[in-house]
């Protein structure tokens, strides 16, 4: 994949895939989002598992990084997914940019490397959530004729409640 460069207010922003080594500062923008959406105390993962989920033997998720004098500023998470009716999909868990960066294109140049990715690995489309009070985010989304579906759910379980579950033995015989 080839980095993009382009120029924002009064320097240049690098686009490029993140790596190793950008998982600490990965983190940190991460807890300014869970901050921003008034839920940091949903933030448990350690940097050791976030480090193995995004480069380890089987890494799950992939990453885009914006940054600005060699400072990560904003960050677009994905990861593949599948619909059993439109086949591949890129999921975008997340698209943030800093406050202070934020309004100068950064998440659009995120956010266009992820069509980018999509069309040129032939996925099907791009979904993710965004939060119902998020109005600068539903604005974004909706100049690229975003799809708000009011037909479904998100449903999650924790990792406390499958335990409880399996402790349980709640489930049927498996082996």
């Amino acid at each position: 994949m080839q980095n993009q460069t382009a120029s924002y207010l009064n320097g240049q922003i690098h686009i490029r895939k993140a790596i190793k080594e950008d998982c600490r500062r990965l983190q940190r923008l991460i807890y300014e989002l869970a901050v921003y959406s008034k839920a940091p105390e949903e933030m448990t993962v350690t940097l050791a598992e976030f480090e193995d989920a995004g480069f380890g033997a089987m890494p799950v998720w992939d990453a885009y990084v914006a940054e600005d004098s060699g400072l990560i500023i904003g960050y677009a998470l994905y990861y593949a997914s599948y619909s059993t009716m439109t086949g591949r999909q890129l999921y975008l868990e997340e698209l943030y940019v800093c406050e202070t960066h934020r309004s100068g294109g950064i998440g659009k140049l995120l956010f266009e490397r992820i069509i980018k990715q999509s069309i040129e690995g032939g996925y099907t489309g791009i979904s993710g959530l965004v939060l119902r009070w998020n109005e600068s985010a539903i604005r974004f989304y909706k100049k690229y004729d975003v799809e708000l579906d009011s037909k479904w759910l998100n449903a999650s379980f924790s990792k406390e409640t499958l335990s409880a579950i399996y402790e349980q033995k709640l489930l049927s015989s498996i082996d």
